[in-house]
């Protein structure tokens, strides 16, 4: 066993861009840590005898909870699990709830790593978005936690409407300015049925430029390797020894476990997910009943999604690991489907593995699509 995640469906305001699920109302704050208290609890057979390795509370915002409800859920983990000597046990938080006295006590507890959502240093920026936080408090929770935590992550957004390459450059070097191990960077992209799509559909703004986001995807790419980090998966930049083990897992095919509504699981055949409605959740663990979904993969779902995670990857798509796993027939579909990539400069195969090239990069998902195997 990999990791556990830990879904925390509550925010203070929802974002314009989220189509995350999450809820503003805390009133069944209280039932939902007992519920999920319960699920860790009702699945502890799932880890047979694996160790945990990482255990991350992900939302939402789970910098919405109190110390107290953190302690309670990670003490419940190591109640029901083996878990690893020194296991990565991740917090993302919101800038307006981390002051210095909270960051304090999440140090004081098992938390070893803080993943921030700064997005934007820029308050217009943030305002478009409906960010809970300000600039300032940007600015002042990264100078609190690098006081008191070594491993932090920080998450920036690119390809924001009217943000020029110069203010993007700023946003990068604010970030740098911390010497923050770890940074992921994602474009603004337009998901359905977000405040976000509403506004674009009635002109309120500028939907996103792919162009645009492609450019400050390079300015990223570019400045951040300069400065010694590790561009280890399409999103994610780490210096050495500071990677998401978390997030590293799902890229290479370990097993996890999801607790909460909407949490994905997967135990190395299948996947299962749970209901993403807090009420039916809440009520279902009080039933004793797991209130998840679960579809076994097939050899071309797999095949599927091995390509897809190599691609974003530095790790790249063994080509030996595809013919013992998965056979000749696959072998031959990937080197037909993959060469014009190759002839185009977008891929390349280096000791029987199959990466993207810094041309390709930004392209890998639309790519890694155009490998898959059709049931």
């Amino acid at each position: 066993m990999s990791g556990i995640y830990i879904h925390i469906p509550f925010c203070k305001q929802a974002c314009h861009y989220c189509d995350f699920h999450f809820s503003t109302s805390l009133k069944k704050k209280d039932e939902m840590i007992l519920a999920l208290a319960k699920e860790i609890a009702l699945r502890k057979n799932e880890s047979e005898n694996e160790s945990i390795e990482t255990i991350y509370f992900g939302g939402g915002t789970p910098s919405i909870l109190s110390i107290k409800d953190i302690k309670f859920l990670i003490d419940e983990v190591y109640k029901n699990y083996n878990v690893a000597e020194n296991p990565e046990i991740t917090v993302e938080a919101n800038p307006d709830d981390l002051t210095e006295g909270r960051i304090i006590e999440l140090s004081n507890n098992r938390v070893n790593r803080l993943s921030i959502g700064i997005q934007s240093f820029f308050e217009d920026d943030l305002k478009m978005m409906n960010r809970a936080h300000n600039s300032n408090e940007a600015s002042n929770c990264l100078e609190f936690a690098t006081k008191y935590f070594e491993n932090i992550s920080l998450d920036l957004i690119y390809g924001i409407p009217g943000m020029s390459n110069e203010k993007w450059k700023q946003n990068i070097e604010k970030a740098l300015s911390y010497n923050i191990p770890h940074i992921s960077s994602y474009a603004l992209t337009v998901e359905p049925k977000t405040a976000l799509e509403t506004f674009i559909k009635k002109g309120i703004i500028k939907g996103p430029n792919d162009e645009v986001a492609q450019e400050h995807f390079h300015i990223l790419v570019e400045t951040l390797q300069e400065k010694g980090f590790i561009h280890y998966e399409l999103s994610n930049f780490g210096k050495e020894n500071f990677f998401s083990k978390n997030n590293s897992s799902y890229w290479l095919g370990k097993k996890y476990i999801g607790i909460g509504p909407s949490a994905h699981s997967f135990n190395g055949t299948s996947r299962s997910w749970n209901i993403a409605n807090n009420t039916l959740y809440i009520k279902s663990i009080q039933d004793n009943k797991l209130p998840l979904t679960s579809e076994k993969l097939t050899k071309e779902d797999s095949y599927n999604e091995y390509i897809m995670t190599g691609l974003r990857t530095i790790w790249g798509v063994s080509l030996d690991r595809i013919e013992s796993e998965f056979g000749q027939n696959f072998l031959d579909y990937l080197n037909k489907q993959s060469q014009r990539f190759i002839d185009d400069g977008l891929l390349e195969i280096e000791n029987k593995i199959l990466k993207t090239t810094k041309k390709g990069k930004f392209l890998c998902d639309g790519i890694a699509s155009d490998l898959f195997m059709l049931n």
